[in-house]
C-alpha cells in the first residue's frame, strides 16, 4: 500500500515537469534544442575560430550556423536519438525505479547519442569532409560529451521543466476557475 502512494506521489511529480501532450513535448524539446545548441555552438565556435579573430567575426559564425544547427537538432533528436534514447531507458531501468533515474537515463543516452552527431556534423559544416574529421571528432568529442552532459543536467533540463511546471500550474489555476464559475452560476 506504502509502495502505491509512493509511485502515485512519483508520477505527480513527473506528471508536473514534462510534457503531457505533443504540443507541450515539442515546446519543451524546442526549449531543451534552443539553449544547447545556443551553447553548444557558440562554445565550438570559440574554439575553432582562429586566433586573434575579431569579436564581430566570431559573433558572425555563430550566428549563421545556429540555425543550421538547430535545424538539424530538432530533426534528428525526435526522430532517431530520442527514440534509441526510449528503448535503452526501458533497457537499463525497471518500472519501479524513479522518476530522477528514469529522466537521468534518458539524458545520458540522448546526450551521448547527440554529441556524437553533431560533433561530426559540426564539424562538416566547419570544416567540411577533409582528412582530418576522424582526428578532430577523437579530440572534440569527449570535451563535447562532458560539457553538454553537465550543462544538460545542471542548466538546460531544470529550465525546461521549470518551464513545464509553470505551464501545468498555470493550466491548473485556469481549471479551477473555470469550475469556480461554473458553480457560482448553478448556486
Amino acid at each position: 500500500m506504502q509502495q502505491t502512494a509512493m509511485m502515485e506521489q512519483e508520477k505527480k511529480k513527473y506528471d508536473m515537469k514534462l510534457p503531457r501532450n505533443g504540443k507541450e513535448g515539442l515546446l519543451y524539446g524546442t526549449i531543451i534544442s534552443t539553449i544547447t545548441v545556443i551553447f553548444m555552438t557558440t562554445m565550438n565556435v570559440l574554439f575553432s575560430v582562429p586566433d586573434g579573430s575579431s569579436a564581430s567575426f566570431i559573433a558572425g559564425e555563430i550566428i549563421k550556423v545556429i540555425p543550421i544547427i538547430w535545424i538539424i537538432v530538432m530533426i534528428i533528436e525526435p526522430m532517431f536519438i530520442g527514440k534509441i534514447a526510449e528503448k535503452l531507458v526501458t533497457q537499463f531501468t525497471l518500472p519501479t525505479d524513479s522518476f530522477n533515474a528514469k529522466l537521468l537515463f534518458r539524458i545520458l543516452f540522448t546526450v551521448i547519442g547527440m554529441s556524437f552527431c553533431m560533433t561530426i556534423i559540426g564539424d562538416l559544416i566547419g570544416n567540411g569532409f577533409e582528412a582530418g574529421l576522424f582526428n578532430r571528432f577523437l579530440e572534440n568529442w569527449p570535451r563535447n560529451l562532458l560539457v553538454v552532459l553537465v550543462a544538460e543536467v545542471v542548466i538546460i533540463q531544470p529550465i525546461a521543466r521549470f518551464v513545464m511546471v509553470k505551464l501545468h500550474q498555470s493550466q491548473y489555476r485556469k481549471m479551477a476557475k473555470v469550475v469556480e464559475r461554473s458553480h457560482s452560476k448553478q448556486g
